[in-house]
């Protein structure tokens, strides 16, 4: 059995507005699909069985667009910020009793390529708290935030970047719930401070992954993205 997948979507999409004024980031369509469906989809295909999405702003709207996950045989759970917004941590902390003994997280706005499969393996090999994937970026798609070195994570720092990060946090990593025990319940914090606290402790590795990331958490990024799924789709044989 695969681990479940936590998805970080309760953000307010601000940099989409007006198009994300009705709607929450997760619908936006791209290639003629909301943008969650094209997740779902492809964690399906990847092995997995559980996602659990950490919504905020319109999250009954992502629930009522995807259901139970039925239609693609995967159980979909809903947990929600309630009366202020968590932040990414927040988030992860509050859906904690749903994430059994370790878990993926990624964020709702990206569209990844990799193999979890490997991802799995490596972190359970490694028997730490946690595993970030970083991609060698050279500040091409965003600012490097990671310096990777030979196998190993050195430095992740989202706010102070120096010449010497090459990669950046690719979007998704592998959790032991325990990672969150220091935190306390419905308190906004990040999962960049997750991810900080961990490589503090000696307790988070680095996984390379060779195939760039795509986002829509921008209109440059979100057009980006349109593209290369519609690309992705025609080459499967989808015309719609």
């Amino acid at each position: 059995m695969s681990l479940p997948v936590a998805i970080l979507a309760g953000g307010l999409a601000t940099r989409l507005r007006p198009t994300t004024q009705e709607i929450p980031k997760a619908l936006v369509e791209v290639a003629g699909l909301p943008f969650a469906v094209h997740q779902v989809t492809w964690l399906r295909a990847q092995g997995i069985e559980h996602i659990i999405f950490c919504v905020g702003y319109r999250g009954e709207m992502i629930r009522d667009a995807l259901g139970d996950g039925g239609r693609w045989n995967v159980a979909i759970d809903y947990v929600f910020d309630g009366d202020r917004l968590l932040g990414t941590g927040g988030a992860l902390k509050r859906a904690q009793p749903l994430l059994g003994e370790a878990f993926f997280v990624m964020y709702g706005d990206s569209f990844l390529d990799c193999d979890l499969r490997s991802i799995e393996r490596a972190f359970r090999a490694a028997g730490c708290c946690g595993l970030m994937t970083v991609f060698r970026n050279d500040n091409r798609f965003d600012r490097s935030n990671v310096l990777f070195v030979d196998g190993c994570l050195l430095r992740y720092d989202k706010r102070d970047h120096t010449p010497d990060m090459r990669h950046i946090d690719y979007g998704i990593g592998v959790l032991s719930p325990r990672a969150l025990d220091p935190f306390p319940p419905d308190e906004p914090f990040d999962l960049a401070t997750v991810y900080e606290r961990l490589l503090a402790n000696g307790e988070l590795i680095g996984f390379e992954v060779s195939e760039r990331f795509y986002e829509i958490g921008s209109p440059e990024g979100l057009e980006e993205t349109r593209a290369f799924l519609a690309r992705r789709r025609a080459d499967a044989g989808f015309t719609s």
